[in-house]
């Protein structure tokens, strides 16, 4: 007859075991959609001219914030 102590570590095990897959599952699915949509670099915000921005606006308007910069591509 087992224990009431060796059954919770049962339980502990089996959801330990399938948090992991279903994380691993969620990787692979993660990997194949980064190999199926590759961004570019030349697509990433610059943070250089984002940090020239707020720092423009936060001198010319103190009280302001910016809340999101978005740069229009022809």
């Amino acid at each position: 007859m087992e224990t009431p102590h060796m059954n919770l570590v049962l339980i502990c095990a089996v959801a330990f075991a399938a948090v992991l897959a279903i994380l691993s599952i969620l990787a692979g699915i993660i990997s194949g959609i980064c190999w199926k949509f590759p961004v570019n670099a030349a697509d990433l915000p610059d943070p250089g001219a984002e940090e020239a921005v707020r720092q423009a606006v936060a001198k010319a308007l103190p009280d302001c914030r910016i809340a999101e910069i978005r740069e229009i591509k022809p």
